[in-house]
């Protein structure tokens, strides 16, 4: 028996998630299928990240156990041949048979992207967040800086969390702008960049929800301390919609 590690990438948009659930299509369902297609084997991935309905990854990380003679490095190709197009293996290789994605220490980074632009294109719908008017970003990564740091974010995390505490830590927060291209002129995408220990359910989506009205002028900066002490969900800002988040790199800090 030996365990194997996927590094995966998938576009979320037609997928309720990562976790499998009854009658949904999810990408650990996909990724279930396709190694029992490429093995024989009914296995059961382990996912590092349970990403949300509608949200995307370049670098999700899942393990399997498996006594297949597939070379480690070539579980890639094998498991490629039977997922669909919307789903990617990008990497694999042999760990320890005790190594577990979610019991040891991660650097996770997700970025979030709204495009800016008075008409919506079609190019971004399923990628980006469209936000008209314009947003102060200077105003944003004011705010963004109060989020720095090891803090308490029950307030902006999903009430539904199961998680049984809510002090993270977030490492840096990026807002870059850059042009969609030259003809739109008035049109550009915000990135905004997290890098943390660990995110709480919807988190990333909450911080940048609240960034964004933080830009449009509905709340000052200086908000978003208050924000992380009242602990309290009502506090925060609004739930950015899914399709503008990608979990971009899960580095392993003790695999």
């Amino acid at each position: 028996m030996k365990r194997i590690m996927l590094t995966v990438a998938y576009d979320g948009t037609s997928y309720s998630g990562w976790q499998i659930q009854p009658n949904a299509p999810t990408i650990e369902g996909e990724l279930n299928k396709a190694i029992y297609a490429a093995t024989g084997e009914n296995i059961q991935v382990i996912g590092a990240s349970r990403t949300d309905a509608g949200v995307h990854a370049y670098g999700n990380i899942a393990v399997f156990d498996t006594q297949s003679t597939i070379p480690p490095d070539r579980f890639l190709y094998t498991i490629n041949r039977w997922l669909p197009p919307e789903i990617r293996v990008l990497y694999s290789c042999e760990v320890a048979v005790d190594f577990h994605p979610r019991h040891c220490d991660t650097i996770k980074t997700y970025e979030y992207v709204i495009l800016q632009s008075k008409i919506e294109l079609p190019q971004f719908h399923n990628c980006a967040w469209h936000v008209r008017g314009n947003l102060n970003i200077e105003a944003m990564r004011q705010a963004a800086a109060f989020l720095i740091g090891e803090h308490d974010f029950k307030s902006f995390c999903c009430v539904r969390t199961q998680a049984e505490h809510t002090v993270r830590t977030i490492y840096s927060i990026k807002i870059l702008t850059e042009s969609v291209n030259a003809v739109l002129d008035d049109t550009y995408l915000v990135k905004i960049s997290v890098t943390g220990n660990g995110f709480l359910y919807n988190m990333v989506r909450i911080i940048a929800g609240t960034l964004v009205q933080v830009g449009k002028g509905q709340f000052l900066p200086q908000y978003v301390a208050d924000m992380l002490e009242k602990k309290e969900r009502c506090a925060a800002g609004q739930t950015a919609p899914p399709q503008g988040l990608t979990l971009m790199e899960i580095k392993l800090c003790n695999k």
